[in-house]
Order: C-alpha cells, then structure tokens, then sequence
C-alpha cells in the first residue's frame, strides 16, 4: 500500500497559504477557510484512493497557533470516512525540501515502507483515480511525478529516496527528474495537476472548477463549497491573464 503525507499548515488565518490572500479580494480569514477546505478535499481522497494518510505538521515555533497538530486533528475529526486510520507527524527540517526528504527517506528506510508519495492542501484536484495511477506506476517506476502548472510538482512518489537537497528548486518537475536519475532510479510522470498557491493560480482554479462544475464532472466538493459561498469567480484582467473577483463586484 502507498503512503500519502500531506504537509500542511494548521488552516489558521495569516498561517495557512498566505499567498491566497494577496493580490486577491481574499481576507486572511478567508484564505485559511479555503485552505482548509483544500486540506480535506486532499485528505478525504488519499484515503478514499485506498492509500495510507500521514498528515505532516510543523512544529510550534514554526507554526504561529497554539497545538499546531490538534488544529489539523480538528480540522479533519468530522471530515474523514476513517478519522482513526489517519497518522499525524510532526515535521523534521529547515527547508520544505529537507522536510520531504526526512520523512520519505524516514518512511522508506525506517519504518519499511514500500511506497511513499508528498503532496500538499495545494492540490486539491487529485481524484482517487489519481492515487489509484500512483500505486500502479510505483510497482514498476522507482519515482513519480505529477507536474503542476508552472513547472512545479503536485505529487510526488518514491519507492527509493533520492538526494533532496534543494530538490525542490525551481522547475521542481526537473530537478526532482534529475535528481531520481542522478541515483539511477527510474522515473514516471502522472496527468498534470493544478495547484493553487498563489493569486494566479486561484483565478485557474476558481475558472477550472466552475467548468467541471457545469460540465457535471467530479469536484474537490469542499473548496468547490467555499469558492461558491464566497462568490468568486474568474474574470479576464487584460490579454489572457485571469484574475479573481467576487460575483457582488461584478453585478
């Protein structure tokens, strides 16, 4: 079976993705409840993939909130099919990267697990099919990769640990790939994914799931849920650049 962590902030105003709220008609209170909604719309799938859930979460000092695990237990107590079955770990390093790789490595060589996989609350778009196609490709690959927009990585699958210093810079999606080469492992590459971290990439979100919703194609129903009650919707701000607006600014 796979393992999914998720590394995620407790879903608290100022802490969670602030990159949500600037540039965007998002408050910071706002910002976090997408957030957390993107945090169970991603945990609800790894598990309903069939894969094993293991929620990251930093520690105190880098986490602003008091009991930063308690915050995502509470986040999460009412929103899974098996609460139970999900583990929380603290996070283990200065960077993201060293963060991932502490606990890949940590899980493959440690605790014996055959397949590891990282993602994030970022994702929020992975379907169980998804985590499904991870599985299958790890029983033959030794590494693979969803890209995202932007050269960036939505998930992440390792059978084998690679050297992660820095493995994360920019364009992830090739240094991961070269990095899995460097070591000899060999490399699969998964559908692309969205994530949505910044302003940009909330107005592709917020237009890509407003199509799924009226082609009558499967949504992540929680953050779908918020970018509703909060009325966004994505506008064209000049060229083909998309920004995001409330449906009340535009009435």
């Amino acid at each position: 079976m796979t393992t999914i962590v998720v590394l995620a902030d407790p879903p608290a105003p100022g802490v969670a993705s602030p990159g949500l709220a600037a540039g965007t008609p998002l408050s910071e209170a706002e910002a976090a409840r997408l957030y957390e909604a993107m945090l169970v719309d991603v945990c609800r799938t790894v598990q309903a993939g069939g894969a094993d859930l293991l929620v990251n979460y930093p520690p105190a000092d880098r986490a602003p909130v008091d009991e930063p695990e308690r915050a995502l237990r509470d986040a999460l107590a009412d929103e899974l099919e098996e609460p139970a079955e999900a583990r929380y770990e603290v996070q283990v390093g200065e960077t993201f990267a060293g963060r991932v790789g502490n606990t890949v490595t940590h899980l493959l060589e440690e605790e014996g697990e055959r397949q590891v996989a990282v993602t994030t609350p970022a994702a929020p778009f992975l379907r169980r099919d998804h985590v499904g196609g991870l599985g299958m490709s790890l029983r033959t690959e030794e590494v693979a990769l969803a890209p995202a927009w932007g050269g960036r990585v939505a998930l992440a699958g390792f059978t084998e640990p690679i050297d992660f210093t820095d493995a994360f810079a920019a364009p992830a999606v090739e240094t991961l790939a070269m990095r899995a080469r460097d070591a000899g492992l060999s490399v699969d590459f998964l559908p692309r994914q969205p994530v949505v971290e910044t302003s940009a990439d909330l107005a592709d979100a917020v237009a890509y799931a407003t199509a799924r919703v009226r082609a009558e194609r499967l949504v992540p129903g929680r953050t779908v849920g918020v970018i509703e009650d909060l009325g966004l919707r994505a506008v064209e701000a000049g060229g083909e650049t998309l920004t995001v607006s409330r449906e009340s600014d535009n009435s």
